[in-house]
């Protein structure tokens, strides 16, 4: 396996493959092992490769590979694989990032999980801007700096040493076995993360979960600029840019929202989550000095969001995670009620997070309920007027709703809204995300905006691109996809009417609840819970497979939502709560509609498994 014969490879690759590779968040979802992603892709793609077979059919037919972007995809694997082959290491080995400071800041989470210290070193004095002060007095992470001639004055250590160059090639790099991590990182493009000897190995999984959980991989245009540089093909490396993208799509966000602040915008729902979550964290140790801080998080909301909240408390002590039960038996707002009463008697700090509609039961609380629960004065033990809570919304399921404007249901109390951007914000074109805060909350937008810049995880100049062609047709589309979703839920109703299904009620839906998702607990049978419960599983998967193989073109089994065509299948509790308590899991089918199907053809695939019942 010569360099020149992958070079060759790599060319035949880049011209032939899918468009899918770059102009969708997934790819093949009809072929995703998810426990097998990233090898499966690859080992078929390396087989591709020895054949020297790189026909846009068997490009086409490769399996998903990671999923939605943020873990990886068909072109981020490719870049590391062609680097893992350039620098003998294993594909596990390359990471890539669309941030350039997200890698170091993986290799220090896990150095402080294991008491372990971190020497950074770099050879652009640009390195000196990144706030480092921070990294410590916020994060609590370990290390030093230092500002070297190159990676030769380096020596060996029992720290970890993180060596940060930014030269601008996609080759084979020098790595001085005293360099534990070597970053390279690219104008406008992003980053890559080389993991360097064997006793690192144990840091790949963990570093990959950063990229998971808190930041993106490098996205997919980016990556293949990087790969047409890898060639030589400096002159395809320009993209089309509208230079008031950015201001555009705040513009347009602020009217959807009908808030006023300035907008933010990540590279993922994620990222700007964690933006959010260590902005208040931030907030919190300057004008709380010593407070416990408390995220109360709903067990069973989406499983990014579960885990993410839980990796912040993971690395402070004085974080803690609160369950908040919303769905099913439990109710919102008595639940944020009491456990508000708690926090407040501990004179601590409380952020809320929560998803309405609820995921995946899509319940809508009493708002004005919520509303007076959210401004009720509590006092603390000793008498003193309690820390008001900051309710953190994720409106993902209805982005449409004007919660945070003036006069609205959540304008009286400190409130944040954000919302994943490769729902309806970008029909699923790209993962970018946004965030928008009230009046009672702007002050700590500028915390939020230092953590996003500090993490290099605002959105690219293509996804503000992408935001700004998508966004004025979103209310429209979900309009659209809602109208489609009540036509097909009042189809289930009749032909199974001993399902149970939850979706808003149309009351809600004048309110403006207008989701295209909702969830299906079928119908079972069995002789003890066990086997009811066994028997449902199989009839989930029973119904899903079907869907997606007689309507191929149309049904997925994924978890996205708000896509421009189609309807996906998929459910929570092995996919969106892959993460969460299993105790606390929904084994139901969840499904999500477009505003573009063909409706009739699902209604009729669907009455063909009632029949088989």
């Amino acid at each position: 396996m010569t360099h020149q014969n992958i070079k060759e490879f790599i060319a035949q690759v880049v011209n032939n493959m899918p468009k899918d590779w770059v102009n969708l968040t997934t790819h093949r979802l009809d072929i995703y092992n998810e426990s097998l992603a990233k090898s499966e892709f690859l080992t078929q793609f390396e087989a591709l490769y020895l054949k020297n077979n790189a026909t846009e059919e068997a490009l086409a037919n490769l399996p998903t590979a990671y999923d939605y972007i943020r873990l990886g995809h068909p072109l981020s694997c490719v870049l590391e694989w062609i680097l893992s082959k350039f620098n003998n290491l294993h594909p596990d080995e390359v990471i890539s990032f669309s941030s350039v400071t997200m890698p170091v800041l993986a290799v220090l989470r896990k150095n402080l999980l294991e008491n372990k210290n971190t020497n950074i070193y770099y050879t652009s004095s640009k390195y000196n801007l990144i706030d480092f002060d921070t990294l410590k007095k916020v994060y609590g992470y370990n290390f030093t700096t230092n500002l070297v001639q190159d990676e030769s004055e380096i020596k060996a250590s029992a720290d970890s040493n993180i060596f940060i160059s930014d030269k601008e090639e996609f080759r084979e790099f020098n790595l001085n076995k005293n360099v534990d991590f070597f970053v390279n990182t690219y104008t406008n493009l992003g980053s890559v993360l080389l993991v360097n000897g064997d006793q690192n190995n144990a840091y790949t999984s963990e570093i990959q979960h950063v990229r998971r959980r808190e930041s993106v991989a490098m996205t997919p245009l980016n990556s293949l600029l990087a790969l047409n540089k890898f060639l030589g093909k400096t002159h395809q490396n320009k993209i089309t840019t509208n230079s008031n993208s950015k201001n555009d799509v705040q513009e347009i966000i602020k009217e959807i929202t009908g808030t006023k602040t300035t907008p933010l915008v990540g590279s993922s729902g994620l990222s700007i989550q964690y933006a959010i979550m260590m902005g208040l964290v931030d907030d919190a140790k300057q004008n709380h000095k010593n407070k416990a801080i408390k995220f109360i998080v709903p067990p069973n909301c989406y499983g990014g969001t579960n885990d993410q909240a839980r990796r912040v408390a993971a690395l402070d002590p004085n974080i803690e995670v609160v369950d908040l039960p919303v769905d099913g038996e439990n109710d919102m707002v008595s639940s944020i009620d009491r456990i508000l009463d708690e926090i407040a008697k501990e004179d601590a700090v409380p952020y809320i997070i929560a998803e309405i509609p609820t995921n995946p039961r899509v319940e809508v609380p009493n708002l004005d309920d919520l509303k007076s629960v959210l401004t009720k004065k509590r006092k603390t033990n000793s008498g003193e007027v309690a820390i008001d809570a900051l309710f953190i919304l994720d409106q993902t399921f209805c982005p449409n709703y004007q919660f945070l404007g003036e006069g609205e249901i959540l304008s009286t109390c400190r409130s944040i809204s954000y919302a994943s951007g490769s729902k309806f914000p970008s029909g699923g074109k790209c993962t970018a995300g946004y965030c928008v805060s009230n009046d009672k909350a702007k002050s700590v937008m500028q915390k939020i905006e230092h953590h996003l810049t500090l993490c290099d995880n605002e959105a690219t100049k293509q996804q503000y691109n992408i935001l700004v062609e998508q966004l004025p047709s979103m209310i429209s589309r979900i309009s659209d996809a809602y109208k489609n979703t009540r036509e097909f839920v009042t189809f289930i109703e009749t032909v199974l009417p001993n399902a149970k299904i939850n979706f808003v009620t149309k009351e809600l839906a004048e309110q403006g609840f207008t989701p295209s998702v909702f969830s299906l607990d079928l119908p079972t049978k069995g002789n003890s819970a066990a086997e009811k419960e066994a028997y449902k599983r199989e009839l989930n998967l029973k119904l899903i497979n079907l869907m997606i193989t007689e309507i191929p073109n149309e049904s997925k089994f994924c978890v996205s939502y708000g896509q421009l065509k189609g309807c996906y299948w998929t459910i929570p509790a092995t996919s969106t709560q892959g993460t969460t308590k299993e105790g606390d899991k929904d084994y139901i089918v969840r499904a999500s509609l477009s505003p573009n199907l063909d409706l009739e053809l699902h209604k009729k695939v669907f009455s063909d498994f009632v029949n088989s019942l």
